[in-house]
């Protein structure tokens, strides 16, 4: 297996690998480093079937299930993501941390296409260790004492709210790394804080987060895979291939018990 970064801050591509055969426990713990390391990793020419798809993420552990009503699935915790002319709603289209609005957001997440646009559709991904890591010291410190509301509604109030409370930052429970877990997406506001305050501060670390020096960006091929570290990346689609289609199948990991 070849590792190749992306940039020298997030991202790398695996190849010299099929995840179509049994895979022995060495190349799924280089597998698992390579994602540590890099926080997404990129697999392409990879035919895989959503059962196959599930099976690979099963050795990375426990399948989750988004909230009731939020997906639908294939097989079990394997979902459709397919947008083309006619879709109303486009996923992902804010920086995000995957679902960081439940109580126990999934560890990590997989997508693998296999119809991608001739043009546009790419990802792009966002070191957040990084972005805490370039903040000063002091500042560090007091984001550190603070709260993040995170908060999910849908629009036609088909299901109830998603909410959940977590440190603005996290530590990675694998590396170590200290983590700003806030987001565009999910994060309402700062507990600790007045609401203009809140909205000061997050505006602020929004500003930080979405520079280019914390990014990768992937430009996707048909049954190219990419799996990222929802503890410590946050990425967002772009959806500027309308009306073309963009379809595969995700699957996310839960935490380890």
């Amino acid at each position: 297996m070849q590792i190749t970064p992306l940039t020298p801050t997030i991202g790398a591509e695996l190849s010299g690998i099929d995840l179509t055969r049994q895979l022995d426990d060495a190349t799924v713990a280089a597998i698992r480093q390579a994602l540590l390391d890099h926080q997404v990793i990129f697999m392409r020419d990879q035919p895989l079937d959503p059962d196959g798809l599930a099976a690979f993420a099963e050795r990375f552990g426990p399948l989750y299930v988004q909230p009731d009503g939020w997906s639908q699935y294939v097989v079990p915790h394997v979902m459709t993501v397919h947008m083309d002319g006619d879709t109303k709603v486009h996923a992902g289209p804010q920086w995000h941390s995957d679902l960081s609005c439940a109580e126990h957001p999934p560890m990590g997440s997989i997508l693998h296409n296999h119809q991608i646009p001739e043009s546009g559709g790419d990802t792009l991904f966002a070191n957040m260790a990084a972005a805490f890591a370039a903040l000063s010291l002091p500042l560090r410190r007091w984001l550190e004492t603070l709260t993040a509301v995170h908060s999910y509604v849908y629009d036609d109030g088909s299901w109830p709210e998603v909410r959940a409370e977590h440190p603005a930052i996290t530590t990675h429970p694998e590396t170590g790394a200290k983590v700003l877990y806030v987001n565009r997406s999910y994060t309402s506001h700062i507990k600790e804080l007045e609401p203009a305050e809140s909205r000061s501060l997050l505006a602020f670390l929004y500003r930080l987060t979405e520079q280019p020096r914390f990014q990768c960006r992937f430009r996707r091929s048909a049954n190219a895979l990419a799996f990222w570290d929802n503890r410590a990346a946050q990425h967002m689609a772009l959806w500027d291939y309308r009306p073309a289609v963009r379809s595969g199948h995700r699957v996310d990991i839960g935490q380890a018990q």
